[in-house]
């Protein structure tokens, strides 16, 4: 059995991954969304604490950031927050955004993106961030899309043009990913994922992606809406002196050496304790109990 200090791991601990054969990160990266609110709707974030907490985890040695133009609250804006935080960036710093669905200003939600509004969303992000090309660029598909064969092709064009490195779907059943591939490389899958939200279909999928050499970026790694008080996980968790969080975290990362950790907050505190996850080595009976949660 490991024991970690809740703050004290560095991301590399986590080991690395080559999205795409040449892009390494850290297996320990970090989730934009809660930067600018709490949730969708507020409250809003102090912007200058999010702008320490991005600052902050590229001190411990995360190379990964996961945004989307879509993560806005009023007038303060993820994309805007990582720029202002980091830029200019780093060589290794790997920056991965999403396009497909739509925000008016206010907040609400657009139907999913057509052809054309994507081009401008990929476009947007290159000026948000201050950068001539995007490292990785999701197409989130949102539920009343069957097919993403027009969308992810306009997506294509864009890698093509050098506006886009390497492209990765989201939100996707196996399908829909072999429609995707058929048009061009995709290189990351992002999917809701935990200990406790894993559909058999996903399970499969992270199978696939492991053998074929696909990252695999659970979204909502610790359930979305706050940490779970699951009984099994609270028992691991006071085995190893840890959280739940970390816990929740660790588990992914044991679970396959595709996996991505992108675990998002706007606290320092809840930082520090998701970066020390990386350290964290569960044991084979943490495993088995963590596991039986699937069919709970």
């Amino acid at each position: 059995m490991t024991t970690t200090s809740r703050t004290s791991a560095h991301a590399s601990a986590a080991g690395s991954l080559l999205i795409g054969g040449d892009l390494p990160v850290s297996r320990m990266g970090f989730g934009a969304m809660k930067l600018p609110a709490r949730d969708w709707d507020g409250p809003a974030c102090d912007p200058v604490q999010s702008v320490a907490v991005l600052r902050r985890a590229v001190e411990l040695g995360v190379d990964h950031i996961d945004t989307a133009w879509f993560y806005f609250h009023e007038d303060v804006s993820a994309n805007g927050l990582i720029r202002k935080a980091l830029h200019p960036y780093r060589d290794d710093l790997v920056i991965a955004t999403k396009v497909g669905p739509g925000r008016n200003p206010d907040g609400s939600w657009q139907d999913p993106a057509r052809p054309e509004e994507l081009r401008a969303a990929v476009h947007r992000n290159l000026r948000e961030l201050g950068v001539d090309h995007l490292d990785l660029v999701y197409l989130r598909r949102m539920p009343s899309q069957e097919s993403v064969a027009e969308v992810f092709a306009a997506l294509a064009e864009l890698r093509e043009e050098g506006l886009i490195r390497h492209l990765g779907v989201s939100n996707v059943d196996a399908a829909q990913l072999a429609e995707a591939e058929a048009i061009a490389p995709v290189t990351a899958v992002q999917n809701r994922f935990s200990v406790l939200e894993r559909s058999a279909d996903d399970v499969a999928l992270l199978a696939d992606c492991t053998a074929r050499g696909i990252a695999f970026v659970p979204f909502f790694p610790l359930g979305g809406s706050g940490v779970p008080d699951d009984p099994a996980i609270r028992r691991v968790a006071e085995r190893h002196g840890a959280t739940a969080a970390q816990v929740m975290v660790a588990w992914l990362l044991a679970v396959s050496p595709a996996i991505l950790a992108i675990p998002g907050t706007s606290s320092p505190v809840h930082l520090e304790e998701n970066v020390a996850a990386a350290a964290l080595r569960l044991g084979a009976e943490d495993l088995a109990e963590l596991e039986a949660l699937a069919g709970a």
